[in-house]
């Protein structure tokens, strides 16, 4: 990846492929309304945003600065959205990491089956 001078490449590269998640799982875990709005973006960000075995660990992603989150929410927010989402099993620990330690997650859209959408009227 070319950089133009003053700017640094992705600590993250973004992935070159869309990744292989069911759409309509996503769809509808992008509607579960078990979930708030701030979880499902922290799902669609591990469930899009990284090439398979190059994804952040949850030490990476709570350790950025302020300046380097920019607008995103503070550090216990994530913790928040990311313990919700365990909670629903939507992320499990990746058993490489399992001791919690610069812990990675599996994103898995199977509870979405079970999502609680808004039925229409």
């Amino acid at each position: 990846m070319s950089t133009t001078p003053g700017t640094f490449p992705p600590r993250w590269p973004v992935p070159p492929a869309p990744p292989a998640h069911d759409p309509v799982l996503f769809a509808r875990a992008m509607r579960d309304m078990r979930l708030t709005w701030r979880a499902r973006g922290v799902l669609a960000e591990l469930a899009v945003g990284y090439t398979p075995g190059q994804e952040p660990t949850i030490s990476d992603l709570v350790s950025l600065t302020r300046d380097e989150r920019l607008a995103a929410e503070g550090r216990e927010a994530f913790r928040k959205a990311v313990a919700e989402l365990r909670s629903l099993r939507y992320l499990s620990p990746d058993a490489t990491t399992a001791s919690g330690v610069g812990e990675r997650l599996v994103v898995d859209l199977a509870p979405a089956t079970e999502a609680c959408l808004i039925p229409q009227i």
